[in-house]
């Protein structure tokens, strides 16, 4: 198993999923451009082929870090998950050649590669790798950072280890919300700052350092750990694309210090990921707007501050051209007799109140459906010019899609490590668990997928440094997402009964799991309007 092999066989893989997109482009194509309507009548090819750039591109990510590191297990691993790639993306594309117009020269490429995928993932071969798996403390190989950034990660880890994983367990079963030392920690750990410039207040080195600290959080908790990183995240990426200087000064400092915690208020009850479909309102009125409408998954609305809001203040035939970006604070509600439910009433008459929806995972800050009522808010709190909020609120989002596959890393390495204990200690028929070929066969696929999906998710946030990786930020969530929800199954499955109970936290990961590929972009929206869009046009463009 060849790092010079893998590449051979990937490259007539990732020639069909560069024709699967001519195909594709050429069939939606009308008068030189992509027509979204024609798109729309082939969203299921669509989605395969979104799915088939990921999959090339993770595998592409995880043979580039072997290639570098030159270390036989992080080789095995990436060669396992470039068979994997292959032998995926190349049945997506013999069951429907037709549907991307493929040539027989195409189809007929894939076939070597497909037979090399059947020797790499060999049962023989896997279990040779398996049999180095169970007993690394790094099952999931190195991860080839450099010593400041590995610094990084140390210390997150330690803190997820000793502060957030005891809790975790208490939270979800409870559904809990965040205690406030916790919290107070995490503000002296420069968590809300991780995306903010040191000028004001910030820790901000780069994204891969936010990276790093999500998803060491996240292996102690979703819900409670990596993703108290992602409201401060989105709203301060906003700030930093319109505000103003005196909002930078004002916001920007609160937030990294954790005086002001924020919750992101764009998804409505009739819009779901339709941003553009938005009606809540904002009309001006003396000194300000004023706000109504319902908001819904607005995550940690009791305790936060500030909303990070966005309005309509155009009509609804202007789409997004007429959403416009606020700040709207309210006063946070910390005490926990009742941290699913809150409501403010201004002096003006204005009310805002939120009720925590239940949910079968992602528990520590509860997503509430917040509803406003001629709810004021002060003209200097519009973030950018009327009209800009759309624009403002994708800059957000793109930070918000890497920090989340950075999250579904994370969870995945804590299932990972989990699934290995159970089988190195569990004994059936009279052996470990650990010793069967199923079991070693899982183990293997699960660890190369976290290598890989690790890799690519850094590979992405250094894109993002050089100001270039949108489009990437949301393949790599696709990709992310739907792996750990696959890799957290495979690890309750390998509990056997012991997974579906709450006495392994394993069930806990597949519940965490499955909220991934919904929020901050479902994966069909990604992949439609976001990944396969972009694709297709350039190439109908080119």
């Amino acid at each position: 198993m060849t790092l010079a092999n893998a590449r051979i066989a990937v490259q007539p893989i990732a020639d069909a999923v560069e024709a699967m997109g001519a195909g594709l482009a050429a069939r939606c194509e009308e008068g030189g451009r992509l027509s979204r309507s024609r798109l729309d009548a082939m969203q299921p090819e669509a989605f395969e082929y979104a799915r088939s750039l990921a999959d090339v591109e993770t595998a592409l990510a995880g043979l580039t870090f072997a290639e570098r590191l030159q270390s036989d297990y992080e080789i095995g691993l990436a060669v396992v998950y470039a068979a994997m790639c292959v032998r995926a993306v190349g049945a997506r594309a013999l069951f429907s050649p037709a549907a991307y117009n493929l040539s027989a020269d195409v189809t007929e490429a894939l076939r070597p590669p497909l037979a090399w995928a059947e020797s790499v993932l060999a049962t023989d071969r896997l279990s040779a790798i398996a049999e180095e798996l169970v007993g690394r403390s790094d099952p999931s190989g190195r991860y080839g950072l450099s010593d400041e950034h590995e610094e990084v990660r140390r210390l997150f880890a330690r803190f997820s280890d000793e502060r957030v994983a005891p809790l975790a367990e208490h939270i979800h079963r409870h559904d809990d919300i965040i205690p406030e030392d916790l919290i107070r920690e995490y503000a002296e750990l420069g968590v809300f700052g991780i995306s903010i410039p040191e000028e004001f207040g910030g820790s901000m080195v780069d994204n891969l350092t936010m990276c790093l600290a999500t998803e060491e959080l996240s292996r102690g908790s979703v819900g409670a750990g990596g993703s108290v990183i992602t409201r401060p995240e989105i709203c301060a990426k906003a700030l930093m694309k319109g505000g103003s200087e005196e909002q930078k000064k004002k916001w920007l400092p609160r937030i990294a210090a954790g005086q002001e915690l924020v919750s992101v208020a764009v998804t409505e009850p009739n819009a779901g990921s339709d941003v553009a479909a938005l009606r809540v309102t904002a009309r001006p009125v003396e000194g300000g707007y004023v706000i109504n409408g319902e908001k819904t998954w607005c995550t940690f609305a009791g305790r936060a501050s500030v909303f990070s809001l966005l309005a309509r203040t155009g009509t609804t035939e202007s789409k997004h051209r007429g959403l416009t970006l606020f700040l709207v604070p309210k006063p946070a509600k910390i005490s926990k007799d009742d941290h699913h439910h809150f409501r403010h009433e201004q002096e003006g008459g204005g009310s805002v109140e939120g009720h925590a929806i239940p949910t079968m995972g992602y528990r520590g800050m509860h997503s509430f459906a917040t509803s406003f009522d001629n709810y004021f808010v002060p003209a200097e709190n519009r973030i950018g010019e009327e009209g800009q909020g759309f624009k403002l609120q994708m800059a957000g989002f793109a930070g918000g899609r890497i920090q989340t596959a950075a999250r579904a890393v994370g969870l995945m390495e804590s299932a990972l490590r989990a699934a290995i204990a159970y089988a190195n200690d569990r004994n059936v028929f009279g052996r470990p668990l650990a010793t069967f070929s199923m079991t070693q066969a899982k183990l293997v696929q699960m660890a190369a997928t976290v290598m890989v999906s690790r890799q690519l998710s850094y590979r992405v946030a250094e894109m993002m440094d050089e100001g270039q990786g949108q489009m990437e930020a949301s393949l790599v969530k696709l990709k992310s997402c739907r792996d750990a929800e696959w890799l957290t199954r495979e690890a309750l499955q390998l509990h056997g009964g012991m997974g579906y109970s709450e006495e392994y936290a394993v069930s806990r990961y597949f519940a965490d799991a499955r909220v991934l590929s919904i929020f901050e972009g479902a994966e069909e929206v990604l992949a439609l309007s976001v990944v396969a869009r972009q694709k297709l046009s350039a190439i109908i463009g080119a």
